[in-house]
């Protein structure tokens, strides 16, 4: 069953310090900006292959019910992601990450 994220998190303050930079470690190369959003830039061969990774982040995203913005441009994709709800970042960012993260085969 999916939970509605816009019910999840009510009331779930943004995360910080200590407990986001844990998170933030075990996401290699995901940056936190302003402990407000994530985000990471991957290279492609080519922008066929940048945008058959974005359709494949897009898939995931619809399926977590958890959407990142998404720049494409020949041969690089950057994400950046943030739960909207909050305005900050929770556990669902990071695990996203993570999830994006098995999708990158270099």
């Amino acid at each position: 069953m999916q939970v509605n994220l816009h019910l999840r998190f009510l009331g779930v303050p943004p995360l910080k310090g200590e407990e986001l930079a844990s998170l933030q470690r075990q996401v290699d190369g995901w940056n936190v900006i302003e402990e407000h959003h994530i985000t990471k830039a991957l290279k492609f061969p080519d922008f066929r292959e940048a945008l058959k990774f974005v359709n494949r982040v897009g898939e995931l995203a619809e399926e977590q019910g958890h959407h990142p913005d998404i720049f494409l441009a020949w041969g690089k994709v950057e994400i950046t992601t943030w739960t909207h709800k909050i305005n900050g970042l929770t556990e669902s960012d990071f695990i996203l990450a993570a999830k994006i993260d098995q999708l990158y085969k270099p």
